[in-house]
């Protein structure tokens, strides 16, 4: 979900440009499509993150940045998420895996913290590695955000390995 953001067109000035945006709102990409009609590396897709439309290893980087927080937005409790939403995105990393070439790169941009985020990202049927870093400036009352960065093909560390597996184990 680009939403109405300037990333994509960000990325573009600094010289990436081949870049395709998607949205499950057909009013926000006929905007974006609108807005950045003078790029024309810049595409815009309507699509579902649940069912990508697009072809095994399309994408040598595939970035999201707040679009798979929306699937958590109803769970009340972070230290335990229902089935559906653990499922929902069981299905959207799967997908995502499927569209990354060998050797491509996940990264995924959010407020989550690792203790709520990597048990979903460590799942080894993605086929990925798995890393994050914390962001943000040292102000103690700031928010920092984190970014994980998952790469195709190389071994998930096997303390990933397990909180994945965890995450499937019934309570």
């Amino acid at each position: 979900g680009c939403g109405n953001s300037a990333l994509s067109h960000d990325l573009y000035e600094l010289g990436y440009t081949d870049v395709t945006s998607i949205d499950f709102s057909p009013a926000c990409i006929a905007a974006m499509r609108a807005r950045y009609a003078r790029c024309p590396g810049l595409r815009w897709a309507i699509m579902d993150i649940r069912a990508l439309a697009f072809p095994d290893a399309s994408f040598d980087v595939v970035l999201e940045k707040g679009t798979l927080d929306v699937l958590m937005v109803e769970e009340t409790d972070p230290w335990d998420v229902s089935p559906q939403a653990a499922a929902a995105m069981r299905r959207v990393l799967a997908e995502v895996s499927r569209v990354l070439r060998p050797g491509g790169c996940f990264i995924s941009i959010t407020f989550a913290q690792p203790h709520f985020r990597k048990p979903h990202y460590a799942q080894e049927a993605f086929g990925w590695s798995l890393r994050h870093a914390a962001c943000g400036d040292g102000d103690a009352g700031a928010f920092h955000y984190f970014l994980y960065i998952m790469r195709k093909g190389q071994p998930l560390d096997p303390r990933d390995a397990a909180l994945g597996r965890r995450l499937h184990q019934p309570p």
